[in-house]
């Protein structure tokens, strides 16, 4: 896979280094999400069914919640670093996390349902940064009112994931 170099500061919002600084400065960005991908797979998959719609704490995500936001999630970032590796110059919306769950109806749907389309959005987006020329990933634009290159994006999707991994290994097992 294509190595990218980790983002300077500057090219991402301020909050998301608590993403990006998950991720080791060894330019495998797209290797760790292939990887990280089948972690999540392999300590769902081994959960109790009960235990994936089950809340840790009032007004917390189930764990089912919790993937569908991390694929909406990646499909944003994505999308963003698609209209700034084109070079659109159009400013991009943020977007409301906490509703785009509650209308997911994420607990409704089987686990592999969600897992297949997990693993749908995350080849395409695998495909997506493997195809861009280096200067395409420096581009940047603004979304949310922030600064953000094309790389950021790729690296805040991978440790966006791995912070949500440790987030359900600490308040789910």
């Amino acid at each position: 896979m294509k190595l990218i170099p980790k983002p300077q500061a500057g090219e991402y919002a301020p909050y998301a280094i608590m993403y990006i600084g998950l991720l080791p400065d060894d330019e495998r960005v797209l290797q760790h999400m292939q990887d990280n991908m089948q972690a999540v797979f392999k300590l769902i998959r081994a959960l109790p069914a009960e235990r994936l719609t089950s809340r840790w704490a009032a007004g917390e995500w189930t764990i089912k919640e919790i993937l569908g936001h991390i694929v909406d999630d990646e499909r944003i970032y994505c999308y963003r670093a698609l209209r700034f590796a084109r070079n659109d110059p159009t400013e991009l919306p943020g977007f409301e996390q906490d509703d785009y769950v509650a209308y997911s109806g994420a607990n409704e749907r089987e686990l592999e349902e969600i897992l297949a389309e997990y693993a749908a959005v995350r080849q395409a987006t695998l495909t997506f940064f493997n195809s861009l020329e280096a200067r395409a990933l420096t581009r940047a634009g603004v979304a949310n009112g922030h600064l953000m290159s094309v790389r950021a994006a790729a690296y805040h999707i991978a440790g966006h994931e791995l912070h949500h991994l440790e987030s359900i290994r600490q308040n789910y097992l």
